[in-house]
């Protein structure tokens, strides 16, 4: 029995030694699979020809026995919870014409659609909507709404290609953003957080203040125009607690508009895709306060009481300048429920066809080195300003002449309350007595709106009862 005994002894060491020898074997490594492009049996089509589709439709339109798939390519990533149960994809990976969102009832997706992969959408099944100024969607029919897709048709419908494309963000600064960018991936450049963020050395977070519910949301400006933008951050996202950027730069994100699709959002995928180092690039302002008493002499009094309605202002002393566009300050009477202040100035690019309009209303002199106080009101009013502006800008070195309007340094006067577009659009409201007893040299006032022609930002504002008074 020793014999068999000695012969087992060497057939276990030999057994160990082989498997040792195994796992030590550079070839006994986890098994590789190679992804194959799938097999599309369909028409493959763009994604931005959906358009026409939405175009021919006005309410939901359900794709049946099309057997056609889009192709796209994924720019949302949900990897930092900031996107939940969305998916953004445009039809291009650079230059992009069209995006859209698509509505699936699975999280997270980044795992399988990953920033950059290309996918086809199979579309029969599915239904594509759009409410009235928001962007595209597709998803399931839901009642009247476009609904999720659900997890297990998930994969049926939204199927993923090898590839995996470099998407390259389109840069446009906020002024530049137009309907179609939405649901794609832009470079927002030249922007800044608002100021009343960084107030008192403190800095606000992305979506973790007290007031912040579902979404952070933050003013972003320019610093080339006066364009602002809302961009909003999930409180569900893991980096809703980090501090804004203070300074300027650029970032890249998704465009969106908001729910009732009355203005653009901005959503980013991460914190890494923003680079704000650069020095802030806040305006020049003139600020002394607001005045308890108004100045002893009345220096500039306009109600607009004799200027000829639905024409353009002719005051003496006045400039009325169109910068851009078609249309000027003009006087209106309005008897109806937004009613004028008996005859009132009004400013506005509805209808006007323009791709920017640009409206200068300016003062004659301001004789403030000459005063030991100079106090400032008016009132203004809006219909429906939507995403157009009013600015009240002071200037020193403004020349006097149409040409050099543009050339000149404007700063705006911060004290001055400016109708909102939130406000009663029947109301008229009080600047308050603005102080300009401190501003820096004898100077103009301008009253310079800012829209065009675009439903989005066509509003219109109201001007009346301009009083500088002097001491």
């Amino acid at each position: 029995m020793k014999p068999i005994k000695t012969n087992l002894i060497f057939l276990c060491l030999g057994t160990l030694l082989f498997f040792s020898s195994c796992v030590e074997d550079d070839d006994y490594n986890a098994p590789q699979f190679l992804e194959t492009p799938p097999e599309i049996e369909g028409n493959i089509i763009s994604l931005a020809s959906l358009a026409g589709v939405l175009a021919q439709n006005d309410s939901l339109f359900t794709f049946e026995a099309t057997n056609n798939f889009a192709e796209a390519y994924v720019v949302s990533n949900d990897e930092g919870g900031n996107f939940f149960r969305e998916l953004i994809v445009q039809d291009k990976p650079e230059a992009p014409t069209y995006g859209i969102a698509v509505q699936v009832d699975l999280s997270p997706l980044f795992t399988k659609y990953n920033f950059g992969r290309k996918v086809y959408i199979k579309l029969d099944g599915l239904t594509l909507g759009q409410r009235e100024g928001s962007e595209p969607r597709l998803g399931v029919i839901n009642g009247s709404t476009v609904g999720t897709i659900p997890e297990s048709f998930v994969e049926d419908h939204i199927i993923r290609d090898t590839m995996t494309a470099q998407v390259v963000a389109t840069q446009k600064e906020i002024s530049e953003l137009v309907f179609t960018d939405a649901n794609t991936y832009v470079e927002l450049t030249d922007v800044q957080f608002s100021s009343i963020y960084f107030l008192n050395n403190t800095s606000t977070t992305y979506a973790s203040e007290t007031q912040d519910e579902f979404n952070g949301e933050r003013s972003l400006e320019s610093c080339v125009s006066s364009a602002e933008l809302m961009f909003s951050t999930s409180t569900f996202s893991d980096f809703k607690g980090l501090s804004l950027p203070p300074g300027s730069g650029s970032l890249k994100g998704i465009v969106t508009r908001d729910f009732l699709g009355e203005f653009f959002t901005f959503y980013i995928n991460s914190p890494e895709d923003v680079d704000m180092v650069g020095e802030r690039c806040d305006p020049l302002v003139f600020s002394c306060g607001i005045a308890a008493i108004p100045a002893a002499m009345e220096f500039i009094t306009v109600d607009f009481e004799d200027q000829n309605t639905n024409n353009p202002l002719s005051i003496p002393g006045w400039t009325n300048y169109i910068e851009s566009g078609s249309e000027a300050w003009e006087a209106f009477l309005d008897n109806g429920t937004n009613q004028s202040l008996g005859i009132s100035a009004r400013a506005g690019s509805f209808n006007s066809g323009d791709v920017t309009n640009v409206s200068w209303l300016i003062t004659p002199e301001i004789p403030v080195e000459a005063n030991s106080k100079v106090t400032l009101e008016f009132k203004t009013s809006n219909s429906f300003s939507d995403e157009s502006v009013l600015q009240v800008l002071y200037s020193v070195d403004w020349d006097g002449t149409e040409e050099g309007v543009s050339a000149a340094n404007w700063a705006s006067i911060l004290d001055a309350e400016i109708v909102q577009d939130d406000q009663f659009f029947a109301d008229w409201v009080s600047s308050g007595l603005v102080d300009m007893s401190c501003f820096e040299g004898d100077g103009y006032i301008a009253f310079r709106y800012i829209g065009s022609g675009a439903e989005a930002s066509d509003g219109t504002y109201e001007l009346d009862d301009i009083l500088i008074s002097v001491e």
